[in-house]
């Protein structure tokens, strides 16, 4: 029952907007009704356009993300294991954090055009704190107890960091990936509405010069229900994931408390 109260706010939406649309209360040139967004779903679908601007977008955000996180994710492991780095590199990075990806687009289409490295460039740049962030204060943010038990049993570095480190920052590194994929989403389609050939935001975009809400609607949908789709498994799989390694690190931290009481 608790997981179709999601749906609620959905269903009242859809419904004001059928009644909305049935008494002509909404201009349908501004707001077309469900049924002609629904119809013109089913067109888009027929004729491939949105499963291939879908492909298109999807295939960015992934390997946008993928290549943000093999740099953001051992770049943070390594300044956490080197704490005397960060304030070499602290300053440079909070303030490219506070610049919007989007503000730069104009000059990554300069240097890049208008081809999929720009819209890369912008994926990278909205992906890379969150990951970096997370994992960063996941790693830094360990129980100093722990590391003192490691140390009395004879751990080296890499044993304290795959034993008693890393596991303790799993749930913070699950919540930088998944607010990563949320953040690639959303810079990728200011990119693609901004310069792009193809794509979702394309069409969208495509749509407004010609002066079709009903695909826009359509677009903005899409767009929804793929990155909740997305974020739905990422959290399903990575939440068996963290519990089992969850389950680790409490059967370490109970044998670990017991060895410290014993000695």
């Amino acid at each position: 029952m608790k997981k179709f109260k999601g749906l609620v706010i959905p269903l009242v939406i859809i419904l004001v907007w059928c009644i909305g649309s049935k008494l002509h209360i909404f201009n349908d040139y501004i707001i077309p009704s469900p049924a002609a967004v629904f119809n013109t779903t089913l067109e888009l679908i027929k004729s491939g356009i949105l499963i291939k601007s879908l492909g298109v977008s999807f295939s960015r955000v992934f390997i946008g993300f993928f290549i943000t996180f093999i740099i953001a994710f051992p770049m943070a492991i390594i300044l956490g294991m080197k704490k005397e780095l960060l304030p070499y590199i602290e300053p440079f990075l909070e303030f490219m954090r506070h610049v919007p990806p989007i503000a730069v687009i104009p000059m990554l289409i300069l240097w890049f055009g208008i081809g999929e490295t720009s819209k890369l460039a912008v994926i990278f740049l909205a992906t890379f704190f969150p990951i970096f962030s997370n994992t960063l204060n996941g790693v830094t943010n360990y129980d100093e107890k722990l590391l003192e038990v490691g140390e009395i049993f004879g751990f080296s570095t890499t044993d304290k960091f795959f034993k008693i480190i890393l596991p303790q920052a799993v749930p913070s590194i699950i919540t930088g990936i998944q607010l990563g994929l949320g953040y690639s989403w959303r810079s990728l389609m200011g990119a693609e509405l901004i310069a792009a050939s193809s794509g979702i935001g394309y069409m969208i975009m495509d749509a407004e010069q010609l002066s079709r809400p009903d695909i826009i609607l359509v677009g903005i949908f899409s767009i929804g229900i793929l990155g909740y789709l997305v974020d739905y498994i990422f959290i399903n799989i990575t939440s068996k994931f963290a519990h089992s390694y969850g389950r680790e690190v409490d059967y370490g931290r109970t044998g670990n408390k017991k060895a410290v009481q014993e000695l």
